[in-house]
């Protein structure tokens, strides 16, 4: 499977900031301490860590100063929604789209990045550093800027080390992504820290905002009940998306993270099988766990239907999980729906062998959501797999 990129930006899609330089020291020390692969033409990347991790620390240590006390005694009174569904199937468009509705509050990129001192730097910091920002993700050509939505998966790998997205630290070592997913591999003290950086996120958020929080990331399919027993009113809205564009997408969206993001040069190799064992694994975790969430709080669509309609599909949304506000999202999105149409998402020559693999392995989720398997443009090759 190829990939015919049609953007343009060759540095990060965080303007040269890598996940890693989130962290405090401590947070540093713990992913060391992991030993991820390293390498000398990388090394400018590792030296960097102490200096980001010092600085965060230091602005850590003022907001807590500030504000620790207030944080602490802030409730979060209103359970967010959390936008679900495995990576690449439409959860950035669908949490872009709720996050014009007036009455609730997003994480924006720069909390995303720098969680544990925003409340102190973000409004400088954003300020001064604006004009040097890309303008668009490389992975998917969204826009980028300092407050845009992004996920919470984010903050809480920089807070905890918990998290999927330390696979780019590891690219060749896929215990770290499942640690991320399937809590039922972690020690007690790993889930505990990730809960605490969780709830720690959102008193801050609630602390600056009262508004609801709509919350995204791609992992919270795999822990809903667990979502749902910190914040028992929370609502859960899954999207799917039909699974070959997930797998070409999500292979493709792995190669920039690692590249983005590692401390060492790694080849890329046994991804896709990763991918597609832990898309079916989700959809798994999905089926097992509906009948955990109570009633009127969860809800699923299609990223299809989305990008056709996403007017009526919204509307159906906010019923079906007792939403209000509807009309206060349409009108805030009316002057943009023209825009949605003219998107241009990345293209990819399609792998017969691929295209037929992966319907292979997953056609059971084909046919639970309804997709036919995909037409290639490319003559199929007899080569074999291996």
């Amino acid at each position: 499977m190829t990939s015919r990129n049609t953007s343009k930006p060759v540095r990060n899609s965080q303007g040269g900031i890598m996940l890693w330089h989130g962290m405090t020291l401590a947070g540093v020390w713990r992913l060391l301490r992991t030993k991820p692969a390293l390498r000398w033409s990388r090394l400018h990347r590792v030296l960097s860590l102490p200096v980001s991790g010092l600085y965060n620390s230091t602005l850590a240590a003022a907001e807590s100063l500030i504000y620790g006390r207030r944080i602490r005694q802030t409730t979060v009174d209103q359970a967010p929604l959390f936008v679900c569904g495995y990576w690449r199937s439409g959860t950035t468009l669908l949490h872009t789209l709720l996050s014009r509705d007036p009455r609730f509050q997003h994480l924006r990129m720069y909390q995303a990045l720098f969680p544990w001192h925003f409340l102190i730097s973000e409004r400088l910091v954003t300020t001064l550093t604006a004009p040097f920002l890309p303008k668009a993700r490389p992975m998917d050509n969204m826009k980028v800027a300092w407050d845009v939505p992004q996920e919470d998966d984010m903050s809480l790998c920089i807070m905890s080390q918990v998290s999927p997205m330390m696979l780019t630290a590891h690219p060749q070592n896929s215990r770290y992504f499942w640690d991320g997913i399937d809590f039922n591999r972690l020690i007690p003290a790993e889930l505990q820290r990730w809960k605490d950086s969780l709830r720690l996120l959102l008193q801050k958020m609630t602390f600056r905002d009262s508004r609801r929080i709509v919350l995204k990331s791609p992992g919270h399919l795999y822990h809903m009940p667990l979502l749902q027993e910190m914040f028992p009113d929370a609502r859960f809205l899954v999207i799917h998306r039909n699974p070959y564009n997930v797998f070409r997408s999500s292979v493709h969206l792995r190669r920039r993270a690692i590249d983005e993001n590692c401390l060492g040069k790694e080849p890329f190799e046994g991804h896709e099988q990763e991918v597609i064992n832990s898309y079916r694994f989700g959809i798994e975790v999905l089926e097992r766990d509906r009948a955990r969430i109570a009633p009127h709080r969860l809800y699923e669509i299609r990223y299809e239907d989305l990008e056709a309609d996403p007017g009526k599909v919204l509307q159906q949304v906010y019923h079906e999980l007792e939403l209000p506000g509807f009309d206060g999202l349409m009108e805030a999105l009316q002057p943009e729906l023209a825009s949605l149409k003219r998107y241009e998402k990345n293209r990819f020559d399609d792998d017969p062998h691929w295209v037929n693999y992966v319907y292979d392995e997953l056609k059971p989720i084909f046919e639970r959501y309804g997709y036919e398997k995909p037409r290639t443009s490319v003559p199929e090759s007899p080569v074999s797999s291996s």
